[in-house]
């Protein structure tokens, strides 16, 4: 008997590849998640630097003011990214779901690392990208296709 596999179709198009941290000293912070959670220092941010675990990209971030959208001085999360195929696309998706745009903007040169951010109905911060972020990946191959149970 002839065995087809059939792979599941991800309905997703947006993949979580980017987490943006405010903190009080990039590079300690920075030494923290390598040093934790065994992630690598992958590039500098104008204002800190980028740790990735060759997925998602986090960016610890330094403000010496207010944080866009806080209080100041407050460390925590500051936005998470998805990783769209179709910025146009997204971008009608999240808005007709009641995002609202935040700032930025796109850019079609695909060398350019760029934020275009919304807020979730509830106020939460996001990006919407087409091209990523330094260190992380858009595609991974998921435990189930690896025969790993997710634990």
């Amino acid at each position: 008997m002839l065995t087809v596999k059939v792979e599941k179709e991800n309905p997703m198009a947006a993949r979580l590849r980017h987490i943006a941290l405010s903190v009080s000293d990039p590079d300690k912070a920075a030494k923290f998640f390598e040093d934790a959670f065994g992630m690598q220092r992958v590039g500098k941010a104008g204002i800190g630097c980028y740790v990735s675990d060759g997925t998602i990209n986090v960016a610890l971030l330094k403000y010496e003011d207010e944080v866009p959208g806080f209080q100041k001085g407050y460390h925590g999360l500051v936005h998470f990214g998805m990783w769209v195929d179709d910025l146009e696309v997204a971008t009608k998706k999240v808005t007709d779901a009641g995002a609202t745009y935040f700032g930025g903007r796109p850019d079609n040169n695909s060398n350019t690392f760029y934020d275009v951010k919304y807020k979730t109905p509830d106020g939460v911060i996001f990006d919407l990208t087409h091209n990523g972020w330094r260190g992380a990946v858009k595609e991974v191959v998921p435990a189930e296709s690896q025969k790993v149970p997710a634990e």
